[in-house]
């Protein structure tokens, strides 16, 4: 049998967010860029459209600045009136004739279904570059696109004033179809309020990443808001520059915007093309093909008339996928699902000083998330446990432990030190034990759980809620004890070696004694 844990640990590039489909990277200033996506974005979907995902309407809840400042463009999520008019107006601006119309489903609720037989590796879409939203589309308001590009405003901030600019101007907007088919309120995290983070996500690190992404989208509104909008305020007025209009943009951008390679990776939002559902079977993404002039996806499947086509949104965890798109895939369905391990130095450490600078030296904290799959766990996650148990002998070897720990380092070699193996590894199965007491106290705690409101859609959107928390919660335990029981067998059968080392080594002593 191979050894259990050389087998379990993944070779990088390992995490799923800093991967080519990253949107993580956000950044809370306008003045560093912020980092896309190169697959399409979406709302809520599923893994394949065999299988239904609870969903509802969460527009239900409405906090004081929604009431004061609430969105007045966009529709319910399974509107088929604006669907058909943005259709309509596609065809009218130059969407060459199309396989697939886009009607209600089972799965995302509106999505591109196949009207003739389409065969695996066909090209669909064939969106011209006339009809995509990027930096370089022409603002209805000229001055205020020139203000944004003469401050150095980067593309997703710029990207996401220019949506709420186009927005304000109705149907004088070129792009005011569009606009009217994209839904009023984004599935997305960032539609949940801090208690609600708190309550239903205690056990998750997704919890960390929403209050993340909701702190940089407030952030990047601040800095445009005391920056530039304060000094034009003609061109960007509060009532429709504010908080609520920006959470907006940005769970439009974090759930449509894509990087098209052939582009020189240029983002963009993509009309039509954005209205595909997301498939866990499906690999096919979005791109610019020189020939024909269009955006298109080439099938990997082959799709009778009335089914529904599904595109890849990249390969993401259930987590991720629950914080941009609102939806958790089927259990046991994401081949790419996995879950965040957190790991921290011990205080009490004689060379906690010193280990932490050499973490900080490569970009580290005292603190890191590592993500686990069915799988395996990245060579990353083994470094930084061979730096936490390394004893004040081992000092040497903090640097080389800390920057292979590092996911910036480019070269990776699977590091061994055979000495402290065995703690690093119970090191391992300790934070993995406490992370599963979390989960296991969260799903036991749910069944009994009080939703506290008196609204019945107040009580249809917490339901809903709390299913897509114990969903992700499920998946993100069953990985957790995977890796449980890989690391205890591991465990287990180097001391049952060590002890026949032992036993041998005190039989050789009798014999010569």
């Amino acid at each position: 049998m191979a050894d259990a844990a050389s087998i379990f640990i993944i070779p990088p590039p390992y995490h799923h967010h800093l991967s080519h489909t990253s949107n993580s990277s956000f950044c809370t200033s306008i003045r560093t860029p912020i980092l896309p996506t190169q697959t399409p974005r979406r709302r809520n979907h599923s893994h394949h459209h065999q299988t239904l995902v609870v969903r509802c309407c969460i527009t239900t809840t409405t906090t004081a600045n929604q009431k004061k400042n609430p969105i007045s463009w966009g529709c319910d999520t399974d509107s088929l009136e604006n669907a058909s008019a943005l259709q309509k107006w596609l065809s009218e601006a130059g969407l060459p004739p199309q396989k697939m119309s886009l009607q209600r489903v089972e799965v995302g609720e509106r999505g591109l279904v196949a009207l003739k037989n389409i065969r695996k590796g066909e090209n669909l879409l064939f969106v011209p570059p006339s009809l995509v939203i990027s930096a370089n589309s022409e603002w209805s308001s000229p001055k205020a696109g020139e203000v944004l590009k003469r401050n150095g405003v980067p593309d997703w901030p710029l990207l996401a004033t220019y949506l709420i600019s186009e927005a304000s101007f109705m149907k004088s907007s070129r792009w005011s179809s569009y606009i009217s088919a994209l839904p009023r309120q984004p599935y997305s995290l960032l539609y949940w309020t801090r208690s609600e983070l708190d309550k239903y996500l205690v056990a998750s690190q997704i919890r960390e990443r929403a209050i993340e992404r909701v702190n940089d989208v407030a952030g990047t509104y601040n800095d445009l808001r005391l920056r530039i909008f304060s000094k034009y305020p003609h061109l960007f007025p509060e009532e429709v520059f504010n908080m609520e209009t920006f959470k907006w943009s940005f769970g439009i951008l974090f759930s449509r915007l894509v990087r098209l390679p052939s582009m020189d990776g240029r983002v963009a939002l993509v009309p039509w093309a954005d209205m595909l559902n997301h498939s866990c079977e499906v690999e096919t993404f979005l791109d610019y093909d020189k020939s024909s002039k269009g955006i298109v996806f080439t099938t990997d499947r082959p799709y009778q008339p009335g089914e529904q086509v599904f595109i890849s949104y990249g390969k993401k965890s259930n987590g991720e996928l629950l914080l941009s798109y609102g939806f958790v895939p089927k259990e046991g369905t994401n081949p790419s699902d996995s879950v965040e391990l957190s790991l921290s130095l011990n205080k009490s450490d004689k060379c906690y000083k010193e280990k932490s600078e050499a973490l900080r030296k490569h970009g580290l904290s005292v603190s890191q998330r590592f993500p686990l799959q069915i799988t395996g766990w990245p060579l990353e996650l083994m470094a930084y446990a061979y730096l936490a148990v390394s004893p004040p002998d081992m000092r040497n070897s903090f640097e080389e432990m800390a920057a292979a720990a590092s996911t910036k380092t480019t070269s990776k070699k699977d590091m061994r030190y055979m000495e402290i193996e065995e703690q690093a590894l119970q090191f391992i199965l300790d934070s993995c034990e406490t992370s599963i007491s979390n989960y296991t106290k969260f799903l036991q705690g749910s069944e009994s759980m009080d939703l506290d409101v008196t609204s019945p859609k107040q009580i249809n959107r917490k339901l809903f809620l709390k299913q897509l928390a114990v969903d992700l919660c499920t998946s993100e335990r069953r990985i957790l004890f995977r890796a449980q029981y890989i690391l205890r067998r591991r465990l287990r059968d180097m001391r049952t070696g060590e002890l026949k080392a032992l036993t041998i080594l005190n039989g050789f002593r009798k014999f010569f004694k």
